[in-house]
Parts: C-alpha cells; structure tokens; sequence
C-alpha cells in the first residue's frame, strides 16, 4: 500500500508506531458522536493499528499528515470485498472545518477507481458534515438504511 498525495496532506499507510500521535487527535469524545463508543488510549490505539496493519489484504487504513503542519490530523479507511469498497473518514477536531476530510476523501475514492466498481458509506442522518464530504466525493444517498446510518453511495461508472 502506497502513500496518497493531495495538495496538503500525505495519506501515510497506518502503522502501530501512528497510535501515540494519533491517541491525541482522537482524544475528543465529540467526534464518537454519531459512531458511538469512546476515545481509545494510545496502548489501545497500538493494539488496534497493529490488528489493522496484520489484517487481510482488503483492509486499507491511511493516516492524515498536514505537510504544513507536519502533523497527523486524521484517518480514511476502506475495507475492500471483491468490487466493492466501504469507506470511512475521521479527522481530529482541532483540524476539522479546513475541507481535509473532503481532500482525504476524494483522493481515496480516486485511487480505488481502478480497482472497484461500487464505493460505499454509512453516514449518520444528522451528521451534515460527512454527508459533505460524501457528495463532494462523488457519493450520493441511497435509500438504504444500516444501523440506523444511511448508504451513501459511488455507482460503477461514475
């Protein structure tokens, strides 16, 4: 898995040795919001990068660095199955409002245009922000439902 390159960020492949950075820009219960669950520690964090980086070929996990801050700020993953891939975004609060997880997002679904034929998301329906990011990555709201999250979806042929 390579790096991605946007105009202000490197999509560095996730490894155990991010989790103490990113201990920190995950620290805020607010953005557990509309997921659930907790911010992990930075041991936690290690034990499940290290589980992610281990696992099977379709489970891609990038870590968001600000080149001009030299900092992380975020995550995007995608787990791919066949041709299908499910994203997800997640950037730190002090860094949201900047359009990051829009430059993120993008840039994902473009790298996994060669590979599949459907990107999928599951979105809450009150969170605007990441229905945001959604459309501006070319993804557009199904009327299917999971976890009382909506699909968002990218067509084949897109």
């Amino acid at each position: 898995m390579d790096a991605i390159e946007t105009s202000r960020l490197t999509l560095v492949p996730l490894g155990p040795e991010h989790a103490s950075e990113m201990a920190g820009v995950l620290a805020d219960p607010a953005l557990h919001a509309f997921t659930g669950g907790a911010p992990l520690s930075a041991v936690e964090l290690r034990a499940r990068y290290e589980r992610l980086a281990a696992g099977p070929p379709g489970w891609r996990n990038w870590v968001l660095r600000l080149r001009a801050e030299d900092c992380l700020v975020g995550y995007v993953q995608a787990t791919v199955e066949g041709r299908t891939a499910e994203v997800a975004w997640v950037v730190g609060t002090a860094w949201q409002g900047r359009g990051l997880a829009t430059e993120a997002a993008v840039a994902l679904v473009e790298r996994l245009a060669d590979e599949v034929d459907t990107v999928i998301a599951h979105i809450h329906p009150d969170h605007a922000a990441s229905q945001a990011v959604a459309a501006a990555a070319g993804l557009r709201a199904t009327s299917r439902w999971q976890d009382g999250e909506v699909r968002w979806e990218l067509p084949a042929g897109s």
